[in-house]
């Protein structure tokens, strides 16, 4: 069973479609309250070697998620999110992007929509489904940027959090 937890990724390089998908073994209100506060993901988001160091969060529909990962050699990276519609505990829609340390979206790399459901399973397990929509252009740089790798350690991380 332990396949049904891996994160799963579809891309469609043709129309820059990438859905990722992973069922967490933990009840849908848990995994969905781990999105919530800045304290929750400063624990679980990033990949191991990229931590999250710094961490604003203003969980509302209109507010922002404006976080820094930081690299081994010191490196800072930093997104954000602006939250468009939240429906608790089942769906998150946010635009994504890359930024500055001031908050200001990088319009030189992809910019996208996520939509996120968190499914209630069977035997108090989740599957969480993100849906995003780049340019075919954009999938392949954020696939370059070794995105796929990193999400799903991040995933790793989370699963391991709601462990705790």
């Amino acid at each position: 069973m332990a396949e049904a937890t891996k994160t799963k990724f579809d891309a469609k390089k043709e129309t820059g479609e990438l859905t990722i998908s992973r069922v967490f073994n933990a009840p849908r209100d848990k995994v969905f309250k781990a999105w919530t506060s800045a304290e929750a993901i400063k624990q679980w988001w990033g990949p191991r070697t990229w931590p999250t160091v710094y961490c604003e969060l203003d969980f509302n529909e209109g507010g922002k998620w404006h976080y820094a990962m930081q690299g081994p050699d010191g490196t800072k990276a930093w997104g954000l999110a602006i939250y468009k519609e939240i429906d608790e505990p089942s769906r998150i829609v946010y635009t994504d992007a890359f930024s500055d340390e001031d908050g200001n979206i990088n319009h030189d790399l992809p910019v996208t929509t996520i939509e996120m459901t968190f499914e209630e399973l069977p035997g108090g397990k989740t599957r969480i489904v993100s849906h995003a929509k780049y340019t075919p252009e954009e999938l392949q740089k954020v696939t370059a940027m070794g995105m796929e790798e990193g999400l799903a350690e991040t995933w790793d991380r989370l699963e391991e959090y709601l462990a705790k």
